[in-house]
């Protein structure tokens, strides 16, 4: 199935929602009847850390691969070029690191959502671990594309020392597997490799939705992009994103809220009341907080 927006959108009247905007969306957050909340997180909800994401022209991570001397910008996640080319994604990997970015208010908004014991479960494509540094907990969260949290050897599946890992990536070296020689990377899903496991183990968990919310994505690539259809038809479905994407707003109680991700959830939170403001403001300080003694650690590693 195709996830196009269809050229006429849906203008009929709702079904679950009493409108399609934020002041809607937040009074059925509060109802009984939203209990559990499933979250889409793109690219976009991390470009205010710092990180550039992928397609946007000029600014793209894509855009500023040239100085890596590759055949195309894609090449960097290839399972087989980086078997005959390790180093630009090493190059590339250095800039990518955990540890160098601190989560946004957008991932401190999905930490909010699991606090108040309504996120069922968050589904990102990014691999900066920013949803874990935020403090949501490792079952609350399924990295579609892999991420930095653990790595193996490409060819035997042994796995590496994370410290060890992130020193030679560090210094521009490539690791190699103590087993069997093979090259070594982090567990992010790269083109011609199969998704994590635990991320077909768990889409059947959409059918219980009752809220999807999905920020910062294109909806371009697949399959994440599919996990949009497969939440019940009187899910309500809300985007936030700059642009819209996918199929989204052509249901019933599609909300299509177009702006900045941390703009965007800051106003759903003062729908939902002050107390949600003040408690998005403490998690996001708390990132702040658990930013420095991440940055105290590496400076203390790299004193050894």
């Amino acid at each position: 199935m195709g996830n196009e927006l269809s050229a006429v959108p849906y203008e009929g009247p709702t079904d679950i929602l009493e409108g399609r905007d934020i002041a809607s969306v937040a009074k059925y957050m509060k109802s009984d009847s939203c209990k559990n909340v499933f979250v889409m997180n793109g690219a976009g909800v991390s470009t205010s850390a710092g990180i550039p994401d992928f397609r946007s022209p000029k600014t793209g991570l894509y855009h500023n691969l040239e100085r890596l001397n590759l055949p195309y910008p894609e090449a960097v996640f290839e399972i087989n070029f980086f078997r005959e080319n390790p180093v630009p994604f090493y190059t590339l990997a250095r800039e990518l690191m955990p540890g160098k970015y601190r989560p946004t208010p957008t991932h401190s908004f999905v930490k909010l959502l699991h606090n108040r014991g309504l996120l069922r479960m968050c589904y990102t494509q990014n691999i900066d671990t920013l949803e874990r540094l935020a403090g949501l907990p490792d079952e609350a969260v399924v990295e579609a594309h892999g991420s930095f949290a653990n790595q193996h050897c490409v060819e035997c599946g042994s796995w590496y020392d994370e410290h060890k890992l992130r020193d030679q990536i560090s210094r521009g070296e490539v690791a190699y597997c103590y087993e069997c020689g093979g090259l070594v990377k982090p567990d992010i899903v790269f083109f011609g490799e199969s998704l994590p496991a635990r991320f077909h183990k768990t889409i059947g968990l959409l059918r219980s939705a009752d809220l999807l919310i999905i920020m910062g994505t294109s909806l371009k690539v697949h399959p994440f992009a599919t996990l949009t259809q497969l939440v019940p038809e009187s899910c309500p479905r809300v985007l936030i994103n700059m642009d819209p994407a996918g199929d989204i707003g052509t249901r019933p109680d599609d909300v299509v809220l177009l702006g900045k991700t941390d703009d965007v959830v800051r106003d759903l939170c003062k729908e939902l009341g002050e107390d949600w403001v003040d408690e998005l403001d403490a998690l996001w300080d708390e990132t702040e907080k658990r930013e420095g003694a991440c940055s105290r650690c590496r400076e203390g590693e790299g004193s050894d």
